[in-house]
């Protein structure tokens, strides 16, 4: 079997069904199973690597080693679309509207109303803009993972390159420290070990070597290394099979791109909201607009009355009211050390159902660390070990400080260790339990390969040259005739063996790393033959990836705030299995644990039914199986947020209602995909994180109800005047002053209204409760609002009737007394505002045994708001923007029994729905 490449031929050397495809090249899905001289062949390389001409070549057809975007629409219409969503299109209908009415009836104000609600949708529009520029760079973080320099092997010379330009069937050179550039097949290697967090999920560095390997996994196949990877250890030569977004990288990117992101529940509810309004306001108008046709207005005064009414029904202040809220809420997080990058997503969090959290650096923390240490039948913690039997634990200890790859480097001034996480584990517990020299001069070193599974130092120590031997305790202890005990070296008899095989049995099924430790000394005959056999065995050790301090406390608070806490994991089953039960996250004797290769291999529906199981974990999981576990919960109606920090999590993590990246051990490609970033890596952040979301809904909802309430006074007005043919108690321009102006400050003060104590001892809100509920709007419009609007009335008669007007008296629009009743009105209705922000602050419990004063922004709310009327009634300029004239302070002390009733008819209603429920 030939293929031709520029008029040369290749011969491969084994026969190769022709249906098989690896990219761009055929037997992709053997590359694995192949050996190294083969690989080569098939991909039209050889030991010199390819020519240059070959690789210009092939750099023409396949294209440059980068991560490629998606088309996306150009920038002008992603802009231009921030301005069309619905209740920006209601927006622009009341701008144009006004700017009608204006045009028809001069001197109305409506004009100054269009350019202020224009202005509304501008801000809106704009800042909608930048938060999504800002979720475009995940791309760019993807890009700059990818190394720009590699040692590649060209006509038979080793030559730096930019990793843009490597293609397949180049041979390149890879040392520890090193980033892989592409997905590559190892052809040579020496103690090589790869770290594939971000691919896989696995929190160990994986061994590597160009054996070929029967079968298995292609993306944990011993002798790949794939993009994005970084080698720990050792050094290889390796050939490029995949670049660019063939890769096992590019194929996480595109996913990344192409996972659409759900719409929010608080999106779900401004957009239920916004039509609510739409159709209210509408309905109103048209109401009104008969009314005024039976109160005897002409047809076009009837129309200018009717957008008026519909124009003063359009809350302009919603979006910077939510828009500015949520803002303050992203500042309260960063304060709990949970960073915000999407507005929206501080309440999504709040309505979370389940978390899915990834296992290595978010439960625990991606850290190695020695937990037990077994010797004989005796299992416990280094740091139980007693002064007395130090002196036993001496030999594992030295094995520990000098059986290692470690690499010593010096940066700004100290000298550290660089490699294997598990060797950092080891050699950290000698020196934190030893105090005198365990180290002794390297003389020569055994190195790890898969097929042995140990590793061997030779070390020069004082007493002479010792072999010091670590690895996987079923290839270790039978190399064993002897053992370590309190009385001293003995024979490692049958029944001393079965104790050591038990304790590594016990070790293994409490999810422990195990490596087992032995010596022996070396004399000149052992330095000629085989020196691996007659071995000391010095002890096991147990490892682990320790759980955070903190993660049993907020697993116990999300259980109680009903809140599925799922972990989806790239490790082993038995681990991930032995760190949930450590942190209470399974209780259970048999909980569900579902691996990568099982979940291949259920339908959506046993997916679903699979994840009603109360404690269920995921193992040995892809890119693409978190983000199908993602979908699967969202059908099922839950709100999911998902945590993770690699590579491979930035698919789910954009696909989930709230995707949560790590702030220190997370890639910029997780932190970029994500709605939320924590600071300190620390799950129990999350659970901050939620009680503030919580908080964030009820505040939402408290804030709408006060500006719906003002609603009611500033329709009311126009109502009286089209039936009842008064002078217009509230004119335009004053309503926007109430709106964009007085309303703002306290509503942003309810917003950011502490949480309540009791909201993580509840359940997730339901899915389908919506932000706006009947009873919510009839306490605003029909009791709420009504008073208000009664207060606004009588105080603008009281003005004019204490100057002497009567029904039918003609009034200017700048006459100086028609101004002091439009101001009387304006101020009432601040003055009820005032008492409304508390009303609002606790709509379901009393005054008298709620705190009133715990929240300084509401304070700050209010003094504002009665600062601004007062620079509006009383300064000129304040006069001439708004077309108001100084009130007498009679006016004020009128208005105040107003405000005082409503708060008292508000704690008769409370009362009676408190008799009512418990009634029931």
């Amino acid at each position: 079997m030939r293929r031709a490449h520029d008029n040369q031929s290749i011969v491969w050397a084994v026969p190769l069904p022709s249906n098989l495809t690896f990219g761009q090249y055929p037997c992709s899905m053997l590359i694995h199973r192949l050996p190294a001289d083969q690989v080569l062949k098939s991909l039209g390389s050889g030991p010199s690597g390819l020519t240059e001409s070959e690789a210009r070549r092939r750099l023409a057809e396949y294209g440059p080693n980068r991560i490629m975007e998606l088309k996306r629409a150009p920038a002008w219409l992603r802009f231009a679309r921030q301005f069309t969503h619905f209740f920006a299109l209601l927006l622009w209908v009341a701008a144009a509207l006004a700017f009608f009415a204006e045009w028809q009836a001069p001197g109305q104000q409506m004009g100054t109303l269009g350019v202020a609600v224009i202005g509304v949708i501008l801000a809106n529009g704009c800042f909608s803009f930048w938060q999504e520029y800002r979720a475009e760079r995940a791309i760019a973080a993807l890009k700059r993972l990818l190394p720009h320099a590699v040692k590649v092997l060209r006509d038979g010379e080793f030559q730096l390159a930019h990793a843009d330009l490597l293609v397949p069937g180049d041979v390149i050179l890879l040392q520890d420290g090193d980033t892989i550039p592409a997905d590559c097949r190892v052809i040579e290697a020496m103690a090589l070990r790869v770290n594939t967090a971000t691919i896989t999920g696995e929190s160990l560095p994986q061994p590597r070597n160009a054996a070929p390997v029967p079968d298995g996994d292609l993306l944990r196949a011993r002798n790949l290394l794939l993009a994005g990877t970084s080698v720990v250890s050792g050094e290889a030569k390796a050939v490029v099979f995949q670049t660019g977004m063939e890769t096992e990288f590019g194929r996480i990117a595109l996913l990344t791109q192409s996972a659409a992101e759900p719409v929010s529940p608080l999106q779900q509810d401004i957009i239920y909201l916004s039509r609510f309004v739409a159709v209210l306001a509408v309905a109103l108008g048209l109401v009104f607009f008969v009314l005024g046709q039976g109160a005897g207005l002409s047809t076009w005064e009837g129309a200018l009355f009717a957008i008026g009414i519909i124009v003063a029904n359009v809350p302009e202040g919603l979006l910077p009211t939510v828009t500015l809220s949520l803002a303050m809420a992203t500042q309260r997080m960063a304060k709990r050390r949970a960073l915000v990058r999407h507005l929206p997503a501080v309440e999504t969090l709040g309505s979370a159902t389940v978390i899915v959290s990834d296992k290595t650096g978010t439960l625990t923390e991606n850290r190695m660390a020695v937990r037990r240490l077994a010797l004989g039948g005796v299992v416990q913690g280094p740091e139980e070990i007693s002064p007395e039997r130090r002196g036993v634990y001496r030999a594992l200890w030295e094995c520990a400080a000098n059986c290692h790859t470690l690499t010593e480097i010096g940066e700004n001034g100290r000298r550290d260790l660089r490699g294997d996480p598990m060797e950092l584990a080891l050699v950290r517990m000698v020196h934190e339990t030893q105090d005198g020299p365990l180290t002794w001069t390297k003389v020569d070193q055994i190195p790890f390969d898969t097929e042995r599974k140990r590793m061997g130092v030779v070390s020069r120590a004082p007493d002479g040259d010792r072999l010091y031997l670590k690895g996987a305790p079923e290839m270790v202890i039978p190399l064993c005739d002897r053992i370590q005990l309190d009385q001293g070296v003995v024979r490692l008899t049958g029944e001393l063996r079965t104790l050591a095989v038990g304790a590594q049995e016990r070790l293994a099924r409490d999810g422990f790393r195990l490596l087992a430790c032995a010596h022996r000394p070396l004399d000149d005959a052992d330095r000629a033959g085989v020196v691996e056999e007659r071995l000391i065995l010095d002890g096991l050790v147990g490892l682990e990836d320790p759980p955070r301090a903190e993660v049993p406390a907020a697993i116990a608070k999300c259980r109680l705030a009903g809140i599925k806490v799922i972990m989806a994991t790239g490790d082993h089953p038995e681990t991930a299995v032995a760190i949930a039960r450590e942190i209470g996250l399974v209780r259970s004797e048999d909980p569900l644990v579902i691996t990568g290769p099982e979940l291949q291999r259920l339908s959506d529906t046993q997916l679903q039914l699979a994840l009603d199981r109360d404690e269920v974990l995921f193992a040995r999981l892809g890119a693409d199986q978190k983000m199908r576990i993602v979908d699967a919960l969202t059908r099922k109606g839950q709100i999911v947020a998902v945590t993770g920090d690699g590579v491979n999590d930035a698919p789910a993590l954009k696909r989930a209602h709230v995707g949560i990246a790590m702030g220190i051990a997370g890639t910029d490609v997780a932190r970029e995909a994500a709605d939320m970033i924590l600071l300190d890596d620390n799950f129990a952040t999350i659970v901050s994180a939620i009680e503030e979301g919580r908080a964030v809904f009820d505040n939402i909802r408290k804030f709408f109800s006060y500006i719906l309430t003002s609603n009611v006074p500033e329709v009311v007005p126009y109502l009286a005047f089209a039936l009842f043919r008064i002078p217009l108690p509230l004119t335009i321009i004053q309503i926007l002053a109430v709106d964009l102006g007085t309303d703002m400050v306290p509503a942003l003060g309810l917003g950011a209204d502490p949480p309540n104590p009791a909201c993580m001892s509840r359940p997730p809100r339901p899915p389908g409760e919506k932000l706006l509920t009947g009873s919510m709007v009839a306490r605003a419009y029909l009791f709420l609002g009504v008073l208000e609007a009664v207060a606004a009335l009588a105080a603008f008669f009281f003005v004019l009737r204490a100057a002497g007007w009567h029904h039918g008296m003609p009034l200017g629009s700048r006459d100086p007394l028609y101004l002091k009743a439009t101001t009387a009105c304006l101020s009432a209705i601040i003055v009820m505002q005032v008492a409304n922000v508390f009303l609002c602050k606790h709509p379901d419990r009393s005054l008298f045994r709620a705190p009133l004063f715990n929240n300084r922004w509401i304070l700050a709310g209010v003094a504002v708001e009665l600062g601004l009327i007062l620079v509006i009634t009383y300064t000129p300029i304040g006069n001439l923007l708004v077309g108001t004239a100084p009130i007498g302070l009679a006016v004020w002390l009128y208005t105040l029994p107003f405000a005082v009733g409503m708060l008292l008819l508000e704690e008769l209603r409370k009362w009676l729905v408190a008799v009512t429920a418990r009634s029931r």
